[in-house]
């Protein structure tokens, strides 16, 4: 199973976990208030310039879904440490408003809103990784040299 994952993906599935990991700083800073905007430009787009370089390096089979999978933990990471640190983000935690308001007791209201933003964090880290599969599928079809290795039966690095 790990080799059928690592030849589809092009690399180990702890790279792609390493990469995903990449993006818990900005999350972490954006959370508790740490920087100001041009630092977490920097920290939102740093970690996908490395995703897209490193997939492009590897010359993996398809950029496009390895790129996505990536994204894909990204947003797993991304809820999760979301969800360690939500106490902490809001100086009053939010609510539901308008004709919802105060409709469930209070527990359900809060489960009800962090699966939300749970699912929220997947549908960013899907959306990010699917835009730089994009960008890395069109890359690795118009540079020749980024282009997957055509050795059907050689191993993947």
């Amino acid at each position: 199973m790990r080799d059928r994952i690592r030849r589809s993906l092009g690399m180990p599935l702890l790279a792609v976990c390493g990469l995903a990991l990449l993006g818990v700083p900005r999350v972490v800073a954006h959370d508790l208030e740490l920087v100001g905007p041009v630092a977490n430009s920097l920290l939102v787009w740093i970690p996908v310039a490395v995703w897209l370089v490193v997939v492009l390096w590897c010359r993996v089979p398809n950029a496009f879904r390895t790129l996505l999978v990536i994204g894909l933990a990204y947003g797993m990471v991304l809820g999760v440490t979301h969800q360690v640190l939500w106490t902490q983000a809001f100086d009053e935690p939010p609510s539901l408003g308008g004709n919802l308001e105060g409709v469930l007791a209070p527990a359900a209201e809060s489960a009800l809103l962090r699966m939300f933003a749970f699912l929220s964090s997947l549908g960013t880290g899907a959306l990010v990784g699917a835009v730089t599969g994009v960008v890395g599928w069109l890359l690795a079809k118009a540079v020749p040299a980024l282009r997957p290795r055509s050795d059907a039966g050689s191993s993947v690095p």
